[in-house]
């Protein structure tokens, strides 16, 4: 008996010992991996930034987005929030304000789950402020910018969220509220000793005081124009030359327009194209006859040309987020596989080292082991059940996207005949999408509906189509109801889809003004026309038919065969 005590204790020991080793020798490597994991991780982030600083936005996104996978897989919050605040940051200057939006709130699932690292909220909430700031949704800017002072503790950087509240009740045309806001800055030390941040606070200041029509504007805004020479700010003279501009608009247009092209030359140094566009908007407004027509040339040209730009950027956006899906998802299942082949080396060593010890003990390590592998089994079944499912989905659609892709980039698309198979395979493309989400899709009538509405429209733009608006901004959609807004929506989508198919148009009007207690909308294009037959006929323009009288407007159709197509509609506001 008391041998048999003395067996089962050094058994104890020997099972104690063996279980220390192998959790020591899980430690290490624990800590090993954990420190390479680190390194590469820092690596990514290293080159991302560079790249970004040099200009290569598209190269310092993908490496961002390397980082924050890595990090995924390490579960390294810190460094996924930090990727996440820059690859914002980058979609936001390419003018990829949703997509920028899109991926700020990714970093919510992770910030909410930890309150370790208050600096890259607060990036993120900066990140969201400026987004909705540039979109014109100036109360979320403000709830986002307040939410980011909380978490800042650097005075200079508080200073400068402050002000970002300020430039945004500007926008607001709440003139006082943004004095409030701005003149106590004026009167801290941190912000008195920091002359590019003290610059910025006076021409914004003095930017208030024109608009609130005050006679300090032009102390202001000549203040913050000489401190930023002084110290060469390129980016603060932007600023400085716009307000100037527009400060001299009325009571001298021609110092005015000196401004907006200093404006414009500053803008061009440094390579901001949206302030370009800024500048030539003032020079537009100041100028006339032949200069006039050459600011609006250019205008243009720089406005087509950077939609085109931004639209090919996030387009390659899209496409390194799905590349680097479909590579995490194939990293997953590899180390999926590896964990099974180390559990299963593992338990073959417990049985090699403790199987002869004591029969009874293996016969319930045997037991439990096939519960738990049963158990497991059936997990794991369930998992491959639910990813082949998901899985067939995906691949039915990302096929077709594939195929179109290396379509593209491996077949000439001037030709008529290839550019007519890419087209069929994008609407074989975007019929299932559209299928899919059809029934259950809404549309946003909210303080987001304009921005909605130019989205849609500019949707159907591109190199041989080219749509304008006139007037979109003078109506005041949020007095509008709701069903009238969805109707208008959907007349206009109709009838661009229709321009599409049928027209052969290369040019469409889009005008909105208000008659007589009516909201009137002229649509006009260059196309082929239509028969009153044809007209007639389509299923697409019945439904305009059918919608406007929903609301109890008319509408009326130009039927004129080869002189274009023509459509009025009108209804109550």
């Amino acid at each position: 008996m008391i041998l048999k005590k003395r067996y089962f204790l050094i058994y104890i020991l020997a099972l104690t010992l063996f279980l220390v080793l192998q959790s020591c020798e899980k430690k290490a490597q624990k800590n090993y991996q954990k420190k390479q994991n680190t390194a590469e991780i820092e690596l990514l982030l290293k080159q991302a930034h560079i790249y970004y600083e040099n200009g290569k936005f598209d190269s310092s996104y993908y490496f961002y987005n390397k980082a924050k996978s890595s990090a995924e897989l390490k579960k390294d919050t810190s460094r996924i929030i930090h990727s996440l605040a820059w690859m914002a940051q980058i979609q936001r200057n390419q003018g990829d304000y949703t997509g920028s939006e899109t991926t700020s709130i990714e970093a919510f699932q992770f910030i909410e789950n930890s309150n370790k690292y208050p600096n890259g909220e607060t990036n993120i909430y900066i990140g969201l402020g400026n987004n909705y700031l540039n979109t014109f949704d100036y109360d979320n800017a403000i709830y986002y910018f307040k939410k980011a002072i909380n978490y800042k503790t650097d005075k200079i950087d508080k200073a400068g969220i402050i002000n970002n509240i300020g430039v945004t009740y500007i926008e607001k045309s709440n003139y006082q509220k943004a004095l409030q806001i701005l003149l106590p800055l004026l009167k801290k030390k941190e912000v008195i000793n920091d002359e590019e941040t003290y610059a910025r606070i006076n021409d914004n200041l003095g930017d208030a005081y024109d608009k609130s029509k005050s006679l300090k504007a032009f102390y202001y805004l000549n203040l913050g124009l000489k401190i930023r020479e002084k110290i060469k700010d390129d980016w603060g003279l932007l600023s400085s030359y716009y307000h100037l501009s527009q400060y001299y608009k009325k009571s001298n247009p021609k110092l005015a327009t000196d401004y907006a092209l200093l404006t414009y030359e500053k803008a061009t140094k440094i390579n901001s194209v949206d302030d370009r566009l800024r500048s030539l908007e003032l020079l537009i407004q100041n100028s006339t006859g032949h200069k006039l027509k050459r600011h609006s040339l250019l205008y243009l040209h720089i406005n087509d040309s950077i939609y085109k730009v931004r639209l090919n950027t996030k387009n390659q956006f899209a496409k390194i987020k799905y590349d680097s899906k479909k590579e995490k998802d194939e990293n997953l299942k590899l180390k999926a596989q590896k964990v099974i082949q180390e559990e299963q080396q593992r338990n073959r060593n417990f049985y090699l080292y403790f199987g002869v010890v004591i029969i009874i003990l293996i016969s319930i390590l045997i037991s439990n082991f096939l519960i738990a592998k049963n158990k497991k089994e059936k997990i794991k079944t369930s998992y491959t059940t639910e990813i082949r499912i998901a899985k067939k989905l995906h691949d039915e659609l990302a096929n077709d996207v594939y195929h179109t892709m290396a379509f593209a980039e491996t077949q000439d698309l001037s030709t008529s005949q290839n550019k007519e198979i890419l087209l069929n395979n994008l609407d074989t493309i975007y019929s299932r999408t559209r299928n899919i989400s059809k029934e259950n899709s809404t549309i946003e009538s909210g303080p987001l509906f304009l921005s909605g509405l130019k989205g849609m429209i500019s949707g159907f733009n591109n190199n041989e189509v080219n749509i304008l608006t006139n007037g979109i901004d003078t109506v005041n959609w949020k007095a509008l109801e709701d069903n009238k807004k969805i109707t208008v929506y959907r007349i206009l989508q109709e009838l661009l889809v229709n321009m599409k198919k049928h027209s052969q148009c290369s040019l469409v009007v889009i005008s909105f003004k208000k008659n007589e207690g009516k909201l009137q909308i002229d649509y006009s294009d260059n196309g082929v026309g239509a028969t009153f037959e044809n007209l007639t006929s389509k299923n697409g323009l019945q439904n305009v038919e059918n919608r406007i009288q929903s609301i109890k407007g008319t509408i009326s159709f130009d039927t004129k065969s080869n002189k274009g197509f023509k459509v009025s509609f009108m209804f109550p506001i």
